[in-house]
C-alpha cells in the first residue's frame, strides 16, 4: 500500500515537471518566413534567462524569458542583426546573458572558474592525502605502548 501511494505522488510529480516544461516552448512560429524563423530560434537559443540561468529564453518560462522573447522578436522584425540584438542585451543585462560570452578582461574570470575550482578541487585533495600519510595508524601506536 506505501509503495503504490509513493508511486502515485511520483507520477503526479513527474507530470507537473512535464507540464511545466511544455509551458516554456513556443508553438507557434514567430515568423512566416523560415530563414527568420531559423534566426530567431537561434538566436533564443543562444542567451541565458537571467531568472532561471541554467535555461536558454527559449527554454524558459519565465516572465523576464518572455519579455526577452518578445524583444528579439520586434528587433529582428525591425532589420536588426545579431550582432546589434546581442550587443543591445548586453549592454543592457551584462556579458551573462550570453551562454557564449566573449573573452576579455571583463570575463576571464568566467572563463577561467572552471579551472581554478578544478585546481583548488585537486589542491585540497593532494593536501588531505599527504596529511593523512603523515599521520601514524592507530595499530603502530598501541604495539609501542605495550
Amino acid at each position: 500500500m506505501r509503495f503504490s501511494s509513493f508511486r502515485a505522488i511520483l507520477a503526479a510529480a513527474a507530470l507537473a515537471l512535464l507540464a511545466h516544461a511544455a509551458g516554456a516552448i513556443d508553438t507557434e512560429a514567430a515568423f512566416p518566413d523560415p530563414a527568420l524563423q531559423a534566426r530567431y530560434e537561434h538566436l533564443t537559443n543562444e542567451l541565458r534567462c537571467l531568472v532561471c540561468q541554467n535555461q536558454t529564453i527559449a527554454d524558459s518560462n519565465a516572465s523576464l524569458a518572455g519579455d526577452l522573447r518578445r524583444e528579439v522578436k520586434e528587433m529582428i522584425g525591425r532589420g536588426d542583426s545579431d550582432a546589434q540584438i546581442k550587443a543591445f542585451l548586453t549592454a543592457r543585462y551584462g556579458d551573462f546573458v550570453l551562454y557564449d560570452p566573449p573573452l576579455s578582461a571583463r570575463t576571464m574570470l568566467l572563463w577561467a572558474a572552471p579551472g581554478l575550482l578544478v585546481l583548488l578541487t585537486v589542491g585540497i585533495v593532494v593536501r588531505t592525502v599527504i596529511r593523512r600519510s603523515r599521520q601514524p595508524f592507530e595499530d603502530d601506536e598501541t604495539e609501542e605502548s605495550a
